[in-house]
């Protein structure tokens, strides 16, 4: 009996030896029948660099073993272009046979429709929010034992228990709304000891915050979404990790990130990306410098790094059946890593969609990053990014609806100057609009309360080309000053939380005010919908009069004229300017009023400060 229990423990002493020498493998597995079938696994754990890997199928070849610097990492390049759906061995020895070991990896069945899936586009409606700030579903996972913030509602800055559960017990919420697709900011871990809540400092690429859930359950909230026709979009950083990132701590090599004597800020001068005078140390400063002091710099012109960034990226898309991408800070990466990283991922997907932001604020400067830029063939520069964020849009719509009494270059002139440049775009109709988000200045702030301009504001964007983009909570009024700490612009959504006095996710919840910011957004997001002419149509705009911004959407069968009236008087319309426009048609309806208007009359007039969406007949 002795020599039995002996012999068992010698047997699960040494099974959990060889169990530790793998610590790590990423990706923790892959696809059959992939693209991107030539595979660079991460395979991490002690003194692992000593051994020598091999495979057991003879469909997966071995096409190269890397080693650094460090003796714990190594990294095994497999061809898995033949393989088939199952599990192989990969074995791992070293001379004298001492303490080899063997373990499994699997490639998974692709879902039927996978290869073929389509992105977000401008039929949809983005809705953005912060995760922890948006509905805590779960009361267990407000604190976690594997991260060391815990929860505390009362720091503007903390974390406040909003969670995945949350997002999926109010999915009807945002499709009444009449939101398309879910922008939630970063789910993956980030394990930062304080203000970790808005998760652009990654600590395990491979895994979703256990404050926020699981990974299983971020892949049902992508099939829950998916079954009320909402598309999922990822908030995806390649510019950066946080320094509590497990390999941050325990670098492959020591340029993995970039590293300076000293701490180094990124200048934050994008122009040096693409500026024919710029000095080699600005240029540097600006891609390689970090952007925090807690978050490290990636270099992506180490081929380890993108490598594993682009089969994250895709492993993630894959895994739980996304819709797209947001890109953090895209413009701050190395812009020809970026780029094959973006390319790699389009490949992989060529009807998806990824939006880079590109925070800058001219349109020859954003649209240099989009794809087939006009402006990045003058130096043969292709990022391969389907869209860019209209930020330039956004600096107009913060200033004009303030500006009643505009002059020359105030009011909705600077709306018709911002589209007037669309010819910089290669694909005007594939940018994102948008009049707040997680880092600016909250629109209902901007305009003081006041309804009638979030109005205006909301119409426009919802009916210009592009894709639209909705910040959580704008649609009931919430306000929030960025003066105050970014925690005021990212407030808990009033229902969110079990004891919440005011519950806006439902009628009977929202004050009266909540609920008339909520059925002008729901009204006109709901209409757009279904309205192909906006979605995709051809633009026609007219030089603002008197604050007064017309543009005419249209498409062979339809057409739509929305005037936007940003004087606070009424104003009377003469029709004969718009013939061109009109010539076709003889009556309309406002679909915001229900209003109709005859067409065949001299003028028609609208109320100041008020907008007008009329479907032509």
């Amino acid at each position: 009996m002795k020599k039995i229990s002996l012999f068992l423990a010698l047997i699960i002493i040494n099974f959990s030896i060889k169990a530790q020498k793998i610590k790590k493998i990423e990706p923790p597995f892959w696809w059959a029948d992939m693209n991107y079938n030539q595979l660079e696994l991460l395979i991490y754990g002690d003194n692992i660099a000593s051994f020598t890997p091999s495979v057991e199928n003879e469909d997966i070849l071995i096409t190269g073993v890397k080693k650094t610097e460090n003796n714990r990492y190594l990294f095994l390049d497999l061809d898995v272009s033949k393989a088939q759906v199952g599990t192989f061995k990969i074995n791992f020895t070293k001379k004298g046979k001492k303490n080899n070991f063997s373990v499994n990896y699997e490639l998974k069945q692709r879902s039927s429709n996978s290869k073929f899936r389509t992105g977000f586009d401008s039929s949809d409606v983005v809705y953005l929010l912060m995760p922890d700030r948006f509905a805590n579903g779960d009361v267990t996972n407000d604190s976690s034992s594997e991260v060391i913030e815990k929860g505390n509602r009362s720091l503007k800055g903390g974390r406040h228990g909003g969670d995945i559960q949350g997002i999926i017990n109010h999915l009807d919420y945002i499709k009444q709304l009449g939101a398309t697709a879910i922008w939630s900011t970063p789910l993956l871990e980030d394990n930062q000891s304080t203000y970790s809540y808005h998760g652009y400092a990654i600590s395990n690429p491979y895994k979703i915050d256990p404050r926020y859930g699981t990974n299983k359950l971020y892949k049902n909230l992508a099939e829950k979404a998916h079954e009320k026709g909402l598309k999922l979009i990822m908030d995806y950083v390649t510019n950066h990790w946080g320094s509590a990132n497990w390999i941050i701590k325990d670098l492959p090599t020591r340029d993995w990130i970039h590293q300076f004597p000293n701490f180094q800020r990124s200048n934050y001068r994008m122009t040096t990306q693409y500026d024919p005078y710029a000095s080699k140390i600005d240029t540097k400063l600006c891609m390689n410098g970090w952007f925090d002091t807690t978050m490290p710099d990636l270099n992506q012109n180490n081929p380890l790094v993108l490598n594993y960034l682009i089969q994250n990226a895709i492993w993630w898309i894959e895994y739980a059946n996304l819709d797209g991408l947001r890109v953090d800070t895209y413009s701050y990466n190395d812009k020809e890593g970026i780029s094959k990283w973006t390319k790699a991922i389009m490949d992989e997907y060529p009807n998806f969609n990824i939006v880079g932001e590109v925070w800058m604020h001219n349109q020859a400067a954003i649209s240099y990053w989009q794809k087939d830029s006009k402006i990045g063939a003058i130096e043969s520069y292709n990022s391969y990014l389907p869209s860019v964020m209209d930020f330039t849009l956004h600096d107009a719509l913060t200033a004009m609806f303030n500006e009643d009494n505009a002059s020359w270059n105030d009011g909705m002139i600077k709306a018709y100057n911002n589209f007037a440049n669309d010819y910089l775009y290669s694909n005007s109709n594939n940018l994102l609009v948008f009049v707040d988000n997680h880092d600016t200045q909250r629109i209902n702030e901007i305009f003081n309360g006041d309804i009638h301009k979030y109005k205006l504001a909301l119409t426009l964007i919802s009916t210009v080309r592009g894709i639209p983009q909705l910040y959580y909570g704008s649609e009931i009024g919430m306000r929030g000053n960025k003066n105050n700490g970014d925690g005021d612009i990212r407030k808990d959504f009033p229902g969110g939380w079990e004891n919440d006095s005011n519950n806006a996710f439902i009628n009977s919840g929202r004050t009266k005010k909540q609920q008339e910011y909520f059925n002008f957004t729901s009204k006109l997001l709901n209409w757009r919908k279904n309205s192909k002419v906006i979605q995709t149509g051809k633009t026609t705009h007219y030089i603002p009069e008197n604050n007064v911004y017309i543009y005419f959407r249209y498409n062979e069968k339809k057409s739509v004229m929305v005037v936007i009236n940003n004087n606070p008087k009424e104003q009377i319309i003469p029709l004969k300017r718009f013939a061109e426009n009109l010539k076709k048609y003889t009556s309309g309806i406002d679909i915001l009023t229900n209003t109709k208007f005859d067409l065949t009359q001299k003028e028609i007039s609208v109320q100041g400060k008020t907008a007008l969406v009329i479907e032509l007949n």
